[in-house]
């Protein structure tokens, strides 16, 4: 694999359990890598949906994914406060240009306030039921959730809004002043 660069543009690719494409990002950029996470960010990117249908995402975005942790980070920097929104997912792997990852529903959504709450409970039954989790897999899955919360509880890098908003400096300076608007 070619080493990678500050600014270089990825696509992001998630998958569900069965191997099946559940969404798609069309542009990340690289921002930093260190031993355990990959750092990327975007603004008002285009994302295609299994169904084929496409919408633009609405603010800029630092994306944090993990090499041996089960979820990953989007800080989503909206004008009333950051925002994040946290995928409970395999760790990726990068292919031909592309971040790729299994998406195991369940997410935890963190507001400003410092308020969270669990999402789509009822969807990952529903998936674990269809498409058989191991009880092994499922062990990890609900392990890698409470890590994320304790993560956010004990105010974890990521969480930090400082290190969110100089990661998106940093992004700034990667792109046009067409891609930085707001």
């Amino acid at each position: 694999m070619k080493r990678m660069c500050i600014g270089d543009k990825y696509q992001i690719q998630c998958y569900k359990h069965d191997g099946e494409v559940h969404r798609a990002w069309d542009e990340a950029v690289f921002l930093k890598e260190t031993k355990d996470y990959m750092v990327f960010g975007n603004n008002k990117t285009k994302v295609t949906e299994a169904s084929g249908n496409t919408w633009r995402t609405k603010e800029p975005a630092i994306l944090y994914f993990f090499k041996h942790d089960w979820f990953n980070i989007i800080a989503q920097l909206k004008k009333d406060g950051i925002y994040y929104y946290c995928n409970i997912a395999s760790p990726y792997i990068i292919e031909d240009g592309t971040i790729k990852y299994i998406d195991y529903d369940l997410d935890l959504r963190i507001f400003p306030s410092g308020e969270y709450k669990v999402l789509d409970k009822m969807e990952y039954q529903y998936h674990k039921e269809k498409m058989k989790y191991s009880e092994d897999l499922d062990e990890v899955i609900q392990l890698s959730l409470k890590d994320l919360i304790h993560r956010f509880e004990k105010k974890d890098f990521v969480f930090q809004p400082k290190k969110n908003e100089w990661y998106y400096k940093v992004y700034c300076s990667c792109v046009s002043e067409e891609d930085k608007k707001v």
